[in-house]
């Protein structure tokens, strides 16, 4: 069986880095393909599911914006499990601060140097504790698209995903401060988890995962 790893708006496959799967899995991480301009979430998951080899059994594992591709890729290719992290499901569950954002579309006007280079309120959002996990998103945002990161967040604030009886595992932390837990329905809650978690709480999850997806130790 493969795994395929998507991740996050802000973030890549180091993100990923703590997570542990036996050996005889397959674990691919999917590469953000150029999105079009104006191209819906529908649409770009519909192009990035070329990447996926649905002839064999396979799981997708989904991070934040990562997450909420694999809810519109379950429409369209049938998974084994689909497991979203840091999360949401629906436009329901997108919080608050960020429906008035996009209704006055004051997120057309933050500058490149705020999403691409660290910072405190970054750092608070995404809950970093400690240096090594501000080296770590200090990289990754280095290294960000941020024409992509526009557009995925401009794709987000006028996504029109209603909720519906799609099968997803949806993992999720008490002290998310990007998509606070209390607009969200998590399948399971990570106590203190923020929204950097899959790293600064990898054992936990890891072990979530593996019992998901059937391999957990009993």
């Amino acid at each position: 069986m493969t795994i395929y790893l998507i991740s996050g708006l802000g973030a890549d496959k180091r993100a990923f880095q703590k997570l542990v799967f036996p050996e005889n899995m397959a674990i691919k991480h999917i590469e953000w393909i150029p999105p079009y301009n104006n191209e819906s979430l529908k649409d770009y998951a519909l192009r990035l599911s070329k990447k996926i080899d649905t002839t064999q059994p396979f799981v997708l594992i989904g991070l934040s914006f990562g997450g909420i591709i694999v809810t519109e890729l379950i429409k369209i290719i049938t998974p084994v499990k689909s497991i979203i992290i840091s999360s949401i499901k629906n436009k329901n569950e997108i919080s608050g601060y960020l429906k008035i954002l996009g209704k006055l579309k004051l997120h057309r006007l933050l500058p490149t140097r705020f999403l691409n280079k660290p910072n405190f309120i970054l750092y608070w959002l995404f809950g970093i504790q400690n240096e090594q996990e501000k080296f770590l998103l200090s990289q990754i945002l280095r290294d960000t698209n941020v024409k992509f990161m526009k557009w995925a967040f401009n794709a987000i604030l006028y996504w029109n995903q209603q909720p519906n009886s799609l099968s997803i595992f949806h993992i999720h932390g008490t002290n998310d401060r990007m998509l606070p837990i209390k607009y969200t329905k998590p399948t399971i809650k990570i106590d203190g988890g923020g929204h950097f978690m899959v790293f600064t709480k990898a054992k936990e999850i890891n072990q979530i995962i593996l019992e998901e997806i059937g391999l957990g130790i009993s």
